[in-house]
């Protein structure tokens, strides 16, 4: 994939997404020329190569190519640079992997979620599942709605979260590979008072948000 890109020799990246990349539709091209180039750019067939890398060996960079696939339709130069941006980092990564230990087999999970979107004003929900440190399940989607504060953004993505574990846990269930699956599923997450006001009966408004 690097070399279909001519990024194989390309400086190693560390981070598949910087934090002070900010990027929007208003960084779409706005003239006829600058349509015109982004034309000579493969950024759908390289998001493409990115998702099935996703998929299949590389769950860390789910959250990143979840945001430069919503330009596809229309992208710009400054989100072909945070797809390369994430070809560098797969070129420092492109020998490490997954190993599992002998230890036992202990589901955890953890959510987080980044700030809204300048186009949609919506946040963007994330959470993963690791069996003895290592990643089994990720999940990185904008939420549908927004919402008014971050702890119910929060609260939002931990309770996809908790779903989540409930089918993973019936899926382990019936693999029958790890012995503890019936224990407690320690979630984390990121905000305090998403823990706490999780431990309060649900108001009408919450539910509404």
């Amino acid at each position: 994939m690097l070399v279909r890109y001519s990024m194989q020799n390309s400086k190693k990246g560390l981070l598949p997404f910087k934090h002070e990349v900010h990027l929007s539709k208003e960084q779409c091209p706005k003239t006829p020329q600058e349509v015109e180039n982004m034309r000579r750019i493969p950024y759908a067939l390289a998001v493409g190569s990115l998702m099935y890398d996703m998929l299949y060996t590389k769950p860390n960079i789910c959250y990143a190519v979840g945001i430069v696939s919503r330009y596809q339709s229309n992208p710009g130069l400054d989100h072909w640079m945070a797809v390369k941006i994430i070809l560098k980092y797969l070129r420092r990564m492109r020998d490490y992997m997954l190993v599992y230990g002998p230890k036992d087999l202990i589901l955890i999970g953890l959510t987080l979620i980044s700030k809204p979107i300048k186009d949609s004003k919506k946040s963007t929900s994330g959470s993963v599942f690791t069996l003895n440190g290592r990643v089994v399940v990720w999940l990185s989607i904008k939420q549908g709605y927004i919402t008014d504060s971050t702890m119910k953004a929060e609260y939002v993505t931990a309770c996809e979260a908790a779903k989540e574990a409930i089918w993973l846990r019936k899926f382990l269930h019936d693999l029958e590979v790890v012995l503890n699956v019936n224990l407690p599923i320690t979630l984390y997450c990121e905000d305090s008072e998403t823990v706490a006001n999780s431990k309060e009966p649900r108001s009408t408004n919450e539910d509404n948000t």
